[in-house]
């Protein structure tokens, strides 16, 4: 979608909703953008939110996945066109899936192995 907001949002949770068995519940952690908080967000029966507390990025790891996306892909350019955005975020998204070994070590936090 071409928009972060809440009705992006609510499209994205109607989907996950969908894709969750019928005998199950999905919890969601999620930082605390405004469109994840919105009082006018529809949260369906099957999904539980639970938001990140605020300023800690380190709590969420795929902040460091987008920025190995940024460094690795998409910065240092100028896109003709929002599909041209679209094109190259796509690729960059399955360059990623491509290599699991990346996105597990750049996920991987330390101090979590500590206890």
């Amino acid at each position: 979608m071409p928009w972060c907001d809440t009705h992006a949002m609510n499209q994205h949770l109607i989907e996950i909703s969908r894709n969750v068995a019928d005998d199950g519940h999905s919890i969601l952690i999620m930082d605390q953008a405004g469109w994840h908080m919105s009082n006018n967000l529809i949260v369906p029966e099957n999904i539980t939110i639970l938001p990140l507390p605020p300023k800690s990025p380190e709590l969420n790891p795929v902040e460091n996945i987008w920025q190995f996306m940024r460094d690795n892909w998409l910065s240092n350019r100028v896109f003709k066109s929002y599909e041209d955005i679209v094109d190259h975020c796509c690729y960059a998204w399955r360059k990623l899936q491509q290599r699991p070994w990346n996105i597990m070590s750049i996920g991987r936090r330390q101090w979590t192995h500590g206890f």
